[in-house]
């Protein structure tokens, strides 16, 4: 998954197709467990989207713009635009469930 910082950002969102964008930190055991879900959904939607991730710690802008207050938060953009947000643990099918009618 590709690693995104606050000087990035905004290029990286705003590239037109639907970017999930992973808020997580190293020291949060919900996010490292969220990391193989994200793995396999961003492997399931291909080159219809992509996921990403930031860390909170590391690039406070980004994580204060959005008022990211828990983690991990996942917030899916659409043509740069903030479209839905995730908070906490999903499933694979859950996750699917709410993001899929944004990507396909």
């Amino acid at each position: 998954m590709k690693v995104v910082t606050d000087a990035d950002f905004d290029s990286v969102i705003g590239g037109g197709g639907p970017v999930l964008v992973d808020f997580r930190a190293d020291w949060c055991g919900p996010c490292h467990q969220l990391a193989p879900v994200l793995e396999r959904l961003a492997a399931g939607w291909g080159d219809r989207a992509h996921v990403v991730q930031v860390d909170v710690d590391a690039n406070p802008a980004g994580t204060a713009r959005y008022g990211v207050t828990a983690l991990p938060t996942l917030i899916l953009f659409v043509n740069g635009e903030p479209v839905h947000r995730v908070h906490g643990l999903r499933s694979d099918g859950a996750l699917r469930a709410e993001l899929d009618p944004w990507i396909l």
